[in-house]
């Protein structure tokens, strides 16, 4: 299989798993990442995901051109699948965190994939770059629009205009990376932030991650007062007494997700 799925103690672990192609994306394995996405948000039992690349080059070389169906690049359009690259650079409905553990290249649809995830952790020797323009072809699944609302659009531009990469000290200036480790220390820091996630209430997650990925064209005000159904959900969950009945009681919270 080219996607290994893996959930344990409420962490799914999503591997492309490719690594004699710089884990590229092909036909078979878009279609399995899209299917696992959407099992994870019928589940209720995931409370953090981790996406990955298999091996220690590359998080994802993005598509991957020498198993291309033959679309050109209008119909690659047409036929865009709406929840982006990988299933997951657009996607607007998962309510569960995801952390993108970047181990090496992260180009074309591989970077869009980062730009879906919600934090990014990568090794010191990560790269980052949106190549299509150098092939003929763009950035279609994230990449123009989403890029310049994370960096400075020059920046953004910059990147893609040309083909370079930034190293993974230049994203974390831009802010588009959480943390930059050495490649030893990878798993040791993701886990880190997967504990921290756990600790959380699931129902306070989802609707945080929904706002900030669903109201950046409103206003603050409008956002504050925007009835979503995962902030309702959350504000009238038995988490949230429970996660104060906690802190009196000076213990861990039992998180129910309920």
């Amino acid at each position: 299989m080219s996607v290994r799925f893996e959930v344990e103690s409420h962490v799914a672990r999503v591997t492309i798993d490719r690594p004699d192609r710089m884990n590229a994306v092909d036909g078979a394995t878009e279609a399995e990442l899209d299917r696992i996405w959407d099992e994870i948000e019928g589940r209720d039992d995931i409370r953090c995901v981790v996406l990955t690349g298999a091996g220690e080059r590359a998080f994802s070389a993005g598509a991957d051109l020498k198993s291309d169906t033959g679309k050109s690049g209008l119909e690659y359009w047409a036929s865009g699948n709406p929840n982006g690259f990988g299933g997951i650079s657009l996607r607007t409905s998962l309510g569960v965190p995801v952390i993108a553990r970047v181990n090496g290249l992260a180009l074309g649809g591989g970077f869009e994939m980062v730009l879906g995830a919600d934090i990014v952790i990568a090794s010191d020797g990560a790269k980052f770059g949106l190549p299509e323009a150098r092939v003929g072809r763009l950035p279609l699944d994230g990449g123009m629009v989403a890029l310049q609302r994370l960096i400075p659009r020059n920046i953004a531009a910059g990147l893609m205009m040309t083909g370079r990469t930034l190293s993974a000290q230049e994203a974390a200036h831009y802010g588009l990376v959480n943390a930059v480790t050495a490649a030893d220390g990878l798993d040791a820091e993701v886990d880190a932030w997967v504990a921290d996630i756990l600790a959380c209430a699931p129902l306070s997650l989802a609707a945080i991650k929904h706002t900030l990925r669903g109201t950046a064209h409103l206003s603050p005000a409008e956002a504050r007062n925007l009835q979503t159904p995962a902030l309702m959900a959350a504000l009238v969950s038995e988490d949230s007494e429970e996660g104060v009945r906690a802190f009196r009681e000076k213990r861990a919270p039992v998180w129910r997700g309920r």
